[in-house]
């Protein structure tokens, strides 16, 4: 663990399945900060909207109109399981953590996030989760939007054949049957949906570092991060 009595805010942003949540969680417990998994939040939003039937698998159509009226009904929350040694994320205090990676969620919350009034929330509860510093938080817009005043952001990428494999892997490890082309397919579509939003598109803030780690360890990975870190507390 690494000593500080400074506290900064840490943004990590970046294309699906380029390992940001598994960077940003491992910083955060080398520098005992609190880490916030923003995708899983919208994540839980779409499990909440599959669930209550307000999106059309066939052509992804969300039904804004009767989720916007159902918005005050989601709380959600996260809490630390010491026996799996991980965070979770809580819907309506029920754990869904596992759920929410699940292939129907994957490929249905880029459509859930696109919307202006989910992202508002959103954005307001991470906002003050990080209001005290010593954050570090992951997604697609925290560094443009939710933090732009972070002292640091970094920005990850990697080749889509490359995510696209390290998530196969990951899934099959939980097994989940899915084929290693329809994850490809899926990051590609989130990549092309997160790029062209017209709320809060996936971009790289002008004073973010960026990260492509496909040919990276996540050691070296953490390692250079770190270096970064320690610029800033120092």
């Amino acid at each position: 663990m690494i000593s500080t009595s400074k506290k900064i805010t840490i943004a990590i942003d970046g294309y699906s399945s380029s390992g940001k949540s598994t960077l940003a969680k491992e910083i955060a417990r080398l520098l005992n900060y609190k880490y916030i998994d923003s995708g899983a939040m919208y994540r839980a939003v779409t499990l909440f909207a599959l669930r209550n039937n307000l999106i059309e698998n066939s052509s992804h159509r969300v039904n804004e109109e009767k989720l916007q009226k159902l918005i005050k009904e989601i709380h959600i929350n996260f809490k630390y399981n010491s026996d799996k040694k991980r965070q979770e994320t809580y819907l309506n205090d029920e754990n869904v953590e596992d759920e929410i990676r699940e292939m129907n969620v994957s490929n249905n919350v880029s459509f859930i996030g696109k919307i202006k009034f989910i992202r508002e929330k959103m954005v307001a509860f991470q906002r003050e989760m990080g209001k005290e510093k010593g954050i570090v938080m992951d997604g697609r817009d925290i560094g443009t939007v939710v933090f732009p005043k972070a002292e640091l952001k970094i920005f990850m990428n990697a080749k889509a054949e490359v995510r696209a494999r390290r998530r196969f892997i990951e899934l099959k490890e939980k097994n989940v049957e899915v084929s290693y082309e329809e994850i490809l397919e899926n990051v590609k579509n989130r990549d092309l949906i997160d790029e062209t939003r017209d709320e809060s598109p996936l971009i790289k803030a002008h004073d973010s570092i960026e990260l492509d780690n496909s040919n990276m360890t996540k050691q070296e990975q953490l390692d250079w991060i770190i270096g970064l870190v320690k610029e800033r507390i120092n």
